[in-house]
């Protein structure tokens, strides 16, 4: 039998594991921060932009012709945390970013970058990428973009499925479409595949207003919701399958664009 890349481990081996991350996140990150992702520099990256051109690099970006291999140069900062293969972490501290839309990745970064989105942590990462204009913001989101996804992200509990089906058919079917995939030319992110306690978290953040960047239908529709429908839906979300041709064969699959040993956040 298969082992589940997403088994249950204690919680004493999580913090362990966390731990070591963190003590091994400054020589990980150190020619990043050569680089110029320190927060001072993104403090200056955020000097050197025009707010108001930030649309436009977004809309550039959608133009250009991606570099998939300046975008896997890019993506060595991300790894750190989304890990080599982009599939975050089980836990949901980290999402599950392999195979998403590229015009969704774009949308996310800009958000993050304008503050629509709170996450601090990603905010020296963003900033330069802006800085080095649409080609870059392309070149990465494409890289990610073409990742294959987790076989076997984590899911809730499985009860009730019947209901979390129905409040999915009824309030998120119209734009994330009946398995998930999502829209790219509407940017709706494709949510198939995503792990169960990461959709729970953003859920509530939407309802709550924390996620200021969710379209305004989903917010409306969301604060009607109790955390156990919430809950339930997340649970339907987390268990539909994206088309195998985007997943990886195989839980045990490496990106082959980074050397074995690459310390990345634990995945559980």
């Amino acid at each position: 039998m298969q082992m589940n890349y997403l088994s249950t481990h204690s919680l004493l081996k999580r913090r362990a594991g966390y731990k070591k991350f963190l003590t091994l996140l400054s020589s990980t990150l150190s020619p990043v921060l050569i680089s110029g992702l320190l927060l001072t520099n993104a403090a200056k990256a955020e000097s050197d932009i025009d707010q108001d051109n930030l649309d436009d690099i977004v809309y550039q970006a959608m133009k250009v012709k991606p570099n998939i291999d300046n975008g896997r140069n890019l993506y060595r900062n991300c790894a750190v945390c989304h890990s080599p293969e982009g599939w975050g972490a089980a836990s949901g501290r980290y999402p599950q970013i392999a195979g998403q839309h590229i015009s969704v990745n774009i949308k996310q970064l800009r958000d993050i970058h304008d503050g629509n989105r709170d996450n601090p942590t990603m905010v020296p990462f963003t900033a330069p990428l802006f800085v080095q204009g649409a080609q870059s913001l392309a070149d990465v989101s494409a890289y990610i973009n073409q990742l294959p996804m987790v076989p076997n992200n984590s899911v809730g509990y499985g009860s009730e499925l019947a209901e979390g089906k129905k409040l999915y058919d009824e309030n998120c079917k119209e734009c994330h479409k009946a398995n998930g995939e999502g829209n790219a030319e509407k940017f709706y992110p494709r949510i198939q595949g995503q792990h169960y306690s990461y959709l729970v978290r953003q859920l509530h953040w939407i309802k709550n207003g924390k996620r200021r960047n969710a379209d305004k239908k989903m917010v409306k529709q969301l604060q009607k919701f109790t955390f156990r429908e919430i809950d339930l839906m997340s649970d339907y979300v987390s268990r539909l399958r994206p088309d195998k041709s985007i997943v990886a064969e195989s839980i045990y699959w490496k990106n082959p664009d980074f050397r074995a040993g690459f310390y990345s956040a634990p995945r559980d």
